[in-house]
């Protein structure tokens, strides 16, 4: 169906709509021209759905009639940060195996057959600053579900031959960590942006993964598998009280005492500028820009929100998009993400991916982009664009009553609840508020060019070469100049010697 047909049958159902009487001449002769009132919806009440269980979790409880599911997410206070030093891998061994290791009642091979019969979905992993525990199952059968999420929380099997599987699974993982330019930037776009000593940088290691032990395992998960370490987000067919009741019965009488995880570490100490050459045989150059960045919980955290839209997290309307795709075609995609760290400063980074001689001037096309935005106001036409994308899409933050207790449950579990409990409430209008002048003060605050910590994963002869019709000083893009970034052992980590 074209436009054209689409436009006419709405002409046609205004008419057909309008009262007898009405001035029919009232009614646009143009999609455009058409008002609408203005959109009324206010976000969830944390209060509504927050119940402090006598166990010491709290959980979001939401019942939604809609569909015959239940989904069960537990939260838990632990991460890779908590891993004793040389056990690195501890946490994803002990994530798998409370999944897929067994219970005291059930083999592993019985409890995946009897999961499969009910049609459920259960996961365990931890990552670098909390755990997850999902249960996803039909309505039915959720007295037997959580009979076996009770089991695996506190009489997890952690079957010897499974141990050894995963075991196997990782070290095969780590021969291939060189192997995609992808995971190599990633990678190395946090050693600069914290530093090898922070604890986002302690990776598993061959030693290390061989030598972890049925009886680590276990002394991990029971040290931090607690009630009072979940916040639980609940949601689908069921009654609220009785929900309760029944999550009350999962967590009574806990088998074991577990211990409060000490606060996430936030001290790390970020790249000097440059630009880091890692080389790879590959036909694209990855380039990662990394500028220090913020806390969620920042003054300017909402102008820089709106800031970082306009300049390369808005997709096609963004000036990074538009200047190294849309107008020099240099790019697939390229933009830029400001994220506010939770426990400690993210960083402000600029991503992208350019064929290897093309490197060098999608970098500075971003670099005078960058400093355009400190330069020159953005225009009202942005700023409009910006907000209308943030203010009009809020709603669907909160579409389902899945995303509604994981949502509430995240911020008890990070601590926006306690601190700033109308969050969501004021979010429109901090957002609203936000001026031209606010724009270039943040960018004035955070941007600064010739900080830049450039990443390039690529083919350093012909990433250095440049292009011929364009070409870039390369001492010139980043106060530091040019410095080779050796690949890391992926067994050891440690870097390896730059090949003659």
């Amino acid at each position: 169906m074209t436009m054209k047909t689409l436009f006419a049958l709405s002409v046609m159902l205004a008419f057909a709509a309008a009262a007898p009487g009405q001035d029919r001449a009232a009614i646009p002769d143009r999609p455009e021209k058409l008002t609408f009132p203005p959109l009324r919806y206010e976000p969830p009440q944390a209060a509504d759905y927050r119940v402090a269980l006598p166990s010491g979790a709290v959980a979001y409880v939401a019942p939604d009639r809609e569909l015959p599911l239940v989904n069960i997410q537990i939260y838990v206070h632990t991460g890779t940060y908590v891993v004793p030093r040389g056990q690195e891998g501890l946490a994803d061994l002990t994530g798998w195996l409370m999944a897929h290791g067994g219970t005291a009642s059930k083999t592993a091979e019985q409890l995946e057959e009897r999961l499969a019969f009910l049609a459920a979905k259960f996961d365990c992993s931890i990552t670098e600053m909390s755990g997850s525990v999902t249960l996803n199952l039909l309505a039915k059968d959720l007295d037997e579900g959580l009979g076996i999420l009770r089991e695996a929380l506190t009489a997890p099997r952690f079957q010897e031959d499974k141990l050894k599987l995963h075991k196997e699974q990782m070290l095969q993982a780590m021969h291939e960590r060189n192997d995609e330019s992808s995971a190599i930037e990633m990678r190395e776009r946090n050693f600069l942006a914290f530093g090898d000593g922070f604890f986002l940088n302690r990776y598993s290691t061959g030693t290390s993964v061989s030598n972890l032990t049925v009886s680590q395992v276990r002394e991990f998960q029971q040290r931090w598998f607690y009630p009072s370490n979940f916040v639980i987000a609940v949601n689908g067919d069921f009654d609220r009280d009785r929900m309760i009741e029944k999550l009350n019965a999962l967590l009574a009488n806990w088998p074991f005492k577990g211990e409060t995880p000490p606060p996430v570490p936030t001290e790390f100490h970020g790249a000097s500028p440059g630009l880091y050459l890692v080389n790879k045989d590959v036909n694209q150059g990855r380039v990662a820009m990394i500028l220090p960045g913020m806390q969620r919980d920042d003054r300017d955290y909402f102008p820089a929100l709106l800031m970082n839209d306009i300049l390369g997290g808005g997709g096609f309307t963004s000036r990074i998009m538009s200047r190294v795709r849309s107008d020099e075609g240099l790019a697939y995609s390229a933009g830029s993400a400001f994220p506010g760290g939770v426990y400690f400063p993210l960083t402000f980074r600029v991503g992208f991916q350019s064929k290897s001689r093309t490197v060098g001037y999608a970098i500075s096309i971003v670099e005078k982009e960058v400093r355009r935005i400190l330069d020159e106001r953005v225009t009202e036409a942005e700023l409009h664009t910006a907000k209308r994308a943030l203010i009009d899409t809020f709603p669907r933050s909160f579409s389902t009553k899945t995303q509604v207790a994981q949502t509430l449950a995240e911020d008890e579990f990070t601590g926006r609840y306690a601190k700033n409990p109308t969050y969501w409430q004021t979010y429109r209008d901090n957002v609203d508020k936000v001026t031209r002048e606010d724009i270039q003060r943040v960018a004035q605050r955070f941007l600064h060019p010739d900080q830049f910590a450039i990443l390039v994963v690529g083919k350093k002869d012909d990433i250095l070469k440049g292009h011929p019709e364009r070409p870039v000083d390369f001492s010139q893009l980043a106060a530091g100049g040019v410095k080779d970034l050796p690949l890391r052992d992926p067994m050891t980590m440690e870097r390896m010697p730059a090949p003659r």
